[in-house]
C-alpha cells in the first residue's frame, strides 16, 4: 500500500502539468504562450515585493541579535510556568509568527535535544501546522498588490495564529 501511495505522490505533478495543458487546449487557449506571459510577470513580481521581504528580514534578524527574544521567551516563560508548558514551545510560539525558516530550524533543534518523542516536539510540530508566518506572508502578499494600509489584518491574523497555538497546546495535552 505505501509503494502504492509513492508511486501515486511522485505522479501528481505531471498529471497536474499534463492536464493543465490539456484543458488549455480544449478551451483554445495557447498554454505556451500564457505560460511566457506569466513568466515574464515573474521578475516584476521579484522586484516588487523584494523591498519588504529585506525590511522582514532585517526586523527578524535584529529581533533576535538585540537579546529581544531571549527577554520576551523568558518573560512569557514565567508567565506561563504554572501551565507545564515547555519552555521550547513558547520559542516556537513567538518565532512562527515571524519567519518560516527560523521556525524550522528552532523545530529541529528542539527534536535533537528533547527527543522527537517528547512533549516539547510534539507540541512544536502542532503549532508548526497551526499557525502561520504571518509577518513574512503579510510582507509578501500586500507588498506584490500594493497595499499601504492593513488596517486590522495584522491584529485579527495575530489572534488566529494564538488560537492555533493555544489549540495545538491543548491537542498535545489531550492525546499524547
Amino acid at each position: 500500500m505505501i509503494e502504492y501511495v509513492n508511486y501515486v505522490s511522485l505522479l501528481i505533478i505531471p498529471l497536474f502539468i499534463l492536464f493543465t495543458i490539456l484543458y488549455g487546449s480544449a478551451r483554445k487557449v495557447r498554454v505556451y504562450d500564457s505560460f511566457v506571459a506569466g513568466a515574464k510577470e515573474g521578475p516584476k513580481i521579484v522586484l516588487s515585493i523584494f523591498p519588504y521581504l529585506l525590511a522582514i528580514f532585517v526586523a527578524i534578524k535584529g529581533f533576535q541579535g538585540s537579546g529581544a527574544f531571549d527577554y520576551l521567551k523568558s518573560w512569557f516563560y514565567q508567565l506561563f510556568a504554572g501551565l507545564g508548558i515547555p519552555i521550547e514551545v513558547i520559542s516556537m510560539a513567538i518565532m512562527k509568527p515571524l519567519s518560516g525558516s527560523a521556525s524550522t530550524a528552532l523545530f529541529t533543534d528542539i527534536v535533537k535535544s528533547a527527543g522527537p518523542d517528547s512533549m516539547a516536539a510534539i507540541m512544536t510540530a502542532i503549532i508548526m501546522g497551526s499557525a502561520e508566518t504571518t509577518f513574512y506572508v503579510l510582507a509578501v502578499y500586500l507588498g506584490a498588490v500594493n497595499i499601504r494600509n492593513s488596517r486590522y489584518l495584522v491584529p485579527v491574523c495575530l489572534i488566529a495564529d494564538l488560537i492555533g497555538i493555544v489549540v495545538a497546546v491543548i491537542v498535545a495535552r489531550a492525546f499524547f
